[in-house]
């Protein structure tokens, strides 16, 4: 380089400007050793390296904040002066790549400690501003407001037996089985439960379910602060004052609290439970009532013996308390041992605006509220404060009462038949179908006679023969197994497709085999409620006279679990059925309740729409509507043709055949009646496209809870669905339908074809119309009884035209006979007395064998196996198995 370029302007050897921000010649220049100063003259070379920023931090801290000509732009403010020194090293200065991004040590320890800081005061700020109401506060009365479906209001229901007694009023008995049962520490300990507290809290932070309390004092919290929001901010609310509590108040205080204020099913708190079970002062309770009332505060709704069901249950628990007590020395061997019986509680006394059958309504609807909305329990409730908007319609309510009083008055004297009229027992149900809307429903006699129980909602009465309609949808839907289609899938049937209905007839598995007696060993033979010979039939008459015969056969063909998801599907819930695989599943042996099955056959009424029945609209609290209340939703459970088809066939019913007292109705109207074995039960189902109604009947024993048989009530030898359910249906839908125009059912559309069982003959021509009906029989001498019609000769050709000899169209002069009653089954030359212009053949997947030309007989008919039958009328020849349903 030449001297001319090595040298400043000003002859120094210095380039210009390198003097920093004040001038060359005054500039520090930063060193290990601290400040000093550079002569002028001297620059800087790679023999002379810069400090490092954090070097230069140091030592200008050292020089009182001042920074050199070294120091970073980013250190130094626009006018060259030194800028200060950042509060929070974040990002960190000096640092390069991540670690500029990693907090230091300080960093971490400083925001530990302002975070626990916030804590410890957020903590101490919770605590002293949380204060414990007055006990008599936590108990106020509140009312649970009932509405119709117009927005009137029904009935208001509210606990007015809650007391506030001292700690000496409640028995020794009762505080010492609590201890024992609840929280035997709770003399002890702290009051608080940390891991299932942190269990709670995680539970309801993830969304899962609430956790109840473990300790008496939480318990007792819990109680005083219960609210339908059972949320992370209420836990964290009572794990404060839980703190409080503990603290503020002795144990004395506490446990008086806790009995004050627990829900014991029949009211809150120690003295209205004494009153209400056992009709006796809190403090005059013994040890064994103690023990049963302690039993209940795990849950009044699973262990009070007077609900049915939970007497074994609350047995149980009664025992086991009793025991916790002398181990956890809260009583002694010798007290334990005179509890020998379970003291039954004495029946509950209703308040009189719950009459009638407001209470079940009540019911109905708190069951609804409790199922959808899973932060209101039955506690809940019990504190009060909810406005429940109902779908019940007053008017059809007291109509649903007044036809079941009527027919009971007019048909019942227990006065004069006391061992047959006593303790007879209704159920009914009535459903908007396509909505779901239950707008009416008959409990029972009502709580001021002593009947508890919710009809309306029984679970345990078999249905019977309502049952069949299950069966043969599911036939026309999903298809029977014994025959195919073009896919190679099972073949769906039509109406007019015919099976054997001889009484005590076998019973074949799809692939031909028989069914077993389990019993006997010999093959299961199965009974109708009518011992003639009927032959083969169509599925339409074998509906109208509710023959069970083609009906256990079609539920094998068709499979027992298909008709069971068939039946799910249109509303039954999946719990009330019995094993599918028994042989009389077809035949109603399950207990389904009225609501379930109204719903089910309105799926019908709406062209196989199916919706879940509902009973609330609304539901408020604090003037807040609760969410979770929508409408249910509609389901297509069936195809359209499928519902109109099975409905045309029990229009067919209720005009023709077992159901025919509903034609006093005036207008179009299908159904289905059920009796069950012995008489235990009669049912009728039935619907207009605007109203499905279901109507049970039965008796049964209020002391042993057990069924007895309607043979012989109202002084008829047996009742059957026909008889007084449908009358009360009748009666009930003439007034619930009065101002409601009549509307036709929607005509059905072709569904399946016409698929005979195996061994069929071929003598009869089928119905031409899927609303083809058999025309009404003379009525018999007794009305109650379902009638059966008479045998005719049938004409036509030799095989079923389309069936056994395809291309043969039927002649004019072909046609269904009417029957008559009093004789054998119509349809076909396997019984009842036809005759046949010639030798039929007997096809089993398309191999026909030619039986010799002769005259069918009353009881000959050819077997599903093709084959002569064995007489079926030997006096051994039972039926097996379940209920055999009746019409």
């Amino acid at each position: 380089m030449s001297e001319r370029r090595r040298r400043s302007p000003n002859g120094d050897g210095q380039p210009p400007g390198d003097g920093g921000g004040t001038g060359g010649a005054d500039r520090d220049e930063l060193s290990s050793e601290g400040f000093r100063r550079r002569s002028p003259g001297v620059r800087e070379t790679a023999q002379q390296p810069r400090m490092t920023r954090a070097e230069m931090r140091k030592a200008a801290a050292k020089g009182g904040g001042k920074r050199g000509a070294g120091a970073p732009a980013s250190a130094a403010g626009r006018d060259g002066k030194p800028g200060k020194k950042r509060f929070i090293d974040y990002p960190r200065f000096g640092k390069q790549g991540f670690r500029r991004w990693l907090p230091s040590w300080r960093l971490w320890l400083s925001t530990f400690l302002i975070v626990f800081a916030a804590c410890v005061g957020t903590v101490f700020f919770i605590y002293q501003s949380t204060t414990i109401p007055p006990l008599k506060d936590l108990v106020k009365e509140q009312n649970n407001i009932y509405y119709w479906a117009d927005g009137t209001e029904m009935t208001r229901k509210g606990e007015t037996n809650r007391q506030i007694v001292e700690l000496s009023d409640i028995s020794p008995n009762l505080q010492n089985a609590v201890i024992a049962a609840e929280n035997e520490s709770f003399r002890t300990d702290s009051g608080i439960d940390p891991k299932g507290m942190l269990r709670a809290v995680y539970n309801m932070a993830k969304g899962g379910q609430t956790q109840g309390a473990s300790t008496i004092t939480q318990q007792y919290v819990k109680n005083a602060y219960l609210t339908q929001e059972q949320t992370l901010t209420r836990k964290v609310k009572e794990f404060f004052i839980t703190l409080k509590v503990n603290q503020d108040m002795k144990k004395e205080e506490i446990l008086k609290g806790y009995l004050n204020t627990s829900w014991f099913g029949r009211g809150t708190g120690a003295q209205a439970a004494a009153q209400a079970y056992y009709g006796v002062n809190a403090k005059d309770l013994d040890l064994c009532q103690s023990a049963m009332l302690a039993g209940l505060l795990k849950g009044a709704a699973l262990y009070d013996p007077s609900i049915k069901g939970n007497h074994e249950r609350a047995e149980v628990r009664w025992k086991w308390i009793l025991d916790r007590m002398v181990e956890t020395k809260n009583a002694t061997a010798e007290e334990r041992a005179k509890c020998t019986t379970f003291p039954d509680p004495i029946k509950p006394v209703p308040p009189t605006n719950m009459n009638g059958q407001i209470s079940y309504l009540v019911d109905v609807a708190n069951r609804y509220v409790t199922a959808k909305d899973p932060k209101i329990d039955q506690q809940a409730l019990a504190k009060g404060g909810y406005k429940i908007y109902t779908t019940f319609e007053k008017d059809k309510v007291d109509a649903l009462k007044k036809a079941v009083d009527d027919v009971r008055n007019e048909t019942l004297n227990p006065q004069k038949r006391p061992d047959n009229d006593n303790w007879v027992q209704f159920g009914a149900a009535s459903i908007r179908p396509g909505d779901g809307a239950i707008v009416a429903i008959y409990g029972g006699d009502g709580v001021e006679n002593q009947h508890f129980d919710n009809n309306a909602d029984a679970q345990g009465v078999q249905v019977g023969s309502t049952f069949k309609p299950f069966v043969l949808a599911a036939a026309m839907q999903v298809g029977v197994q014994t025959a195919t289609d073009d896919k190679g899938k099972p073949k769906r049937i039509n109406a007019d497709s015919r099976y054997l209905s001889d009484d005590m007839s076998e019973i074949r598995r799809p692939d031909g085999s028989l069914i077993m007696d389990d019993t006997t060993g010999k093959p299961y033979r199965q009974k109708n409620e009518d011992k003639g010979k009927r032959g083969y039939v169509s599925l339409r008459q074998a509906m109208q006279w509710s023959y069970n015969v083609p009906f256990v056969q079609l539920n094998q063909d068709v499979g027992g679990q298909n008709v069971a998801d068939i039946a799910e599907k249109m509303g039954v819930r999946k719990e009330s059925f019995v094993d599918t695989k028994t042989t009389t599943f077809p035949l109603g042996t399950s207990g389904i309740s009225p609501i379930r099955m109204a719903d089910a056959y309105a799926t019908l009424a709406a062209s196989g729409k199916q919706a879940d029945p509902y009973s609330v609209t609304k539901v408020e609290l604090n003037g807040v509507e609760r969410p979770g209340f929508k409408k249910p939703e509609l389901k297509q459970a069936l195809e359209p043709a499928v519902a109109d088809n099975v409905t045309d066939v029990l229009v067919n019913v209720a005009k023709n055949g077992t159901g025919s007292k509903s034609n006093a109705l005036g207008r179009p109207v299908a159904g289905k009646t059920g009796t069950t074995d012995q008489n235990k039960s009669a049912w009728w189902v039935g619907y207009t496209p605007q109203l499905a109604t279901s109507v049970a009947m039965w008796r049964e024993d209020p002391a042993k809870h057990e069924r007895l048989s309607l043979n012989g009530t109202g002084g008829k030898d047996s009742v059957h669905g026909g008889d007084t359910p449908t009358d009360v249906f009748t009666r009930y839908m003439k007034a619930a339908l009065a101002n409601e125009k009549k509307l036709d059912f929607p005509s059905p559309q072709p569904v399946g074809s016409q698929v005979d069982s195996s061994g069929a003959p071929s003598t009869a021509t089928p119905s031409t119309s899927p609303s083809a009906t058999e025309t009404a029989p003379t009525q018999t001498a007794d009305p109650g009884a379902p009638q059966q019609p008479q045998p005719t000769a049938t004409q036509g050709p030799a095989c079923v035209p389309g069936v056994d000899c395809p291309g043969t169209v039927p002649t004019p002069s072909a046609t269904k006979t009417h029957p008559t009653p009093g004789g054998g089954g119509s349809g076909g030359g396997g019984g009842g007395g036809g005759q046949t212009s010639g030798p039929s053949p007997t096809c089993i997947l398309g191999i026909c064998t030619s039986p010799q030309p002769t005259q069918s007989s009353p009881t000959s008919s050819t077997s599903p196996s093709g084959k002569p039958p064995k007489p079926t009328t030997s006096p051994s020849a039972t039926g097996a198995g379940g209920a055999q349903a009746a019409p």
